[in-house]
């Protein structure tokens, strides 16, 4: 839980009229590029009686879409109903087990239907791909279709099984069922998206994507699988943050150490207001305040892609600026530096990130990014998170992040 702030600047010397001095704009930007989606993935072709299993990392608030072609049709598919399928149930624990009821058979009504396993229109009996008639219709479920063909319940055909594999990890197993019973199918290969927003794939009663059209008529899904790639990943918030103008060794933190209560708080939950205690008095502090509202923005907040944070100071020939923000959809991960401002005597201009690093607060286990469910915006409060005992360092866990630049920008101008 973030608590947020707005306090003005804290200034605790008076500048030396012998030293060079300036004044300094920073600019903390979210150059994150915005995705839709979590995480998405293709599954296989499955025979009569063989199985698919896929697995994928999710959090509170994620749901799991997929969709299969039905073969032996014209353009029908098996997925989800428009919400997706929910992965944590009201009082947070994982979903798991049998969920085939939670399964539909969908008309994508872009080509006429023909008999289902006997249509000249239909794979392996068609002469190639989009060859049918064009419908022009909508997505739809089967059973309001009425076209006067009797299709097989979906569970004669197809079997979605969730299983839960520990912390924030899933693995689901697609069953190709239908050679127990009377009407055998292939299912085509399809795809999977991790998302927190309705069915990303369709929406009941209005046109297929071509995409969509390219999966449901003839297996294809590379096309829909490419839309999905390009709109799916890590993103991330960046929380209100600290700043300090030093002459001294770093007051925020100091890799190689444990991290201070203060720097706990912002590193976890985003509220660096302990700092304006802490830094207040201590020699070789020339100014320091928090940053919490972002630019045109009228109240504190996280700063989102393409928004930022900005403050000024003055300093002077010698000094240092130190600054910290939290990585928010982490457990106590934050980039955090420290800068020189002037060299030969003449303040600094231009991108600094470079002199910046993503460094992990050791004090509490990382889960997976953007997944974790003791996570911001998905846990219940402020320090849930299991504890961790150890020095401030660069992140080095089992996880895969960004770049920093792909994350985070960092400007100081020189007024």
């Amino acid at each position: 839980m973030m608590v947020f702030l707005a306090l003005s600047i804290v200034s605790c010397s008076e500048d030396d009229p012998m030293n060079p001095t300036g004044s300094f704009t920073v600019t903390i930007q979210n150059v994150f590029e915005g995705k839709e989606y979590f995480n998405s993935g293709t599954t296989d072709g499955i025979p009569p009686g063989e199985d698919f299993t896929f697995s994928f990392q999710a959090g509170k608030g994620h749901r799991l879409s997929f969709t299969t072609m039905f073969v032996q049709s014209n353009d029908l598919f098996y997925a989800p109903s428009q919400n997706g399928i929910t992965l944590y149930d009201d009082m947070g624990n994982p979903v798991t087990g049998d969920v085939t009821d939670k399964i539909n058979l969908w008309d994508a009504g872009t080509e006429v239907n023909q008999e289902p396993g006997v249509g000249p229109d239909q794979a392996p009996r068609q002469t190639g791909e989009n060859t049918g008639t064009d419908e022009n219709g909508t997505v739809i479920l089967v059973s309001d279709v009425n076209d006067g063909f009797s299709y097989p319940a979906n569970e004669a055909v197809i079997k979605v099984v969730i299983e839960h594999d520990g912390k924030t990890k899933f693995t689901v197993t697609l069953s190709n069922v239908s050679d127990l019973n009377n009407f055998q199918t292939p299912l085509a290969p399809g795809v999977w998206v991790v998302h927190s927003t309705d069915n990303p794939l369709f929406e009941s009663g209005v046109k297929a994507s071509n995409e969509l059209e390219a999966l449901a008529e003839d297996g294809a899904n590379s096309m829909l699988n490419n839309e999905l790639m390009q709109n799916a990943g890590y993103v991330s918030p960046f929380a209100p943050g600290i700043w300090a103008v030093h002459n001294n060794s770093n007051p925020v933190f100091t890799i190689g150490q444990s991290a201070s209560s203060e720097l706990e708080a912002l590193a976890e939950d985003g509220d660096p207001a302990g700092f304006i205690s802490s830094l207040d008095g201590i020699t070789g502090i020339r100014s320091f305040n928090v940053f919490t509202t972002p630019a045109g923005g009228s109240s504190p907040a996280p700063i989102f892609p393409a928004e930022q944070y900005t403050f000024e100071f003055d300093a002077e020939a010698g000094d240092k600026l130190s600054l910290a923000t939290m990585l928010v959809q982490s457990n106590d991960l934050f980039v955090g530096g420290e800068i020189e401002l002037f060299q030969n005597g003449s303040p600094i201009t231009g991108d600094i990130t470079s002199q910046l690093q993503l460094l992990d607060a050791k004090t509490e286990i990382n889960q997976f990014p953007g997944a974790g469910n003791d996570q911001a915006p998905r846990q219940s409060g402020a320090n849930t998170g299991a504890s961790e005992t150890g020095s401030i360092s660069e992140v080095n866990d089992s996880f895969e992040y960004p770049a920093i630049t792909q994350m985070i920008k960092v400007s100081i101008s020189s007024n």
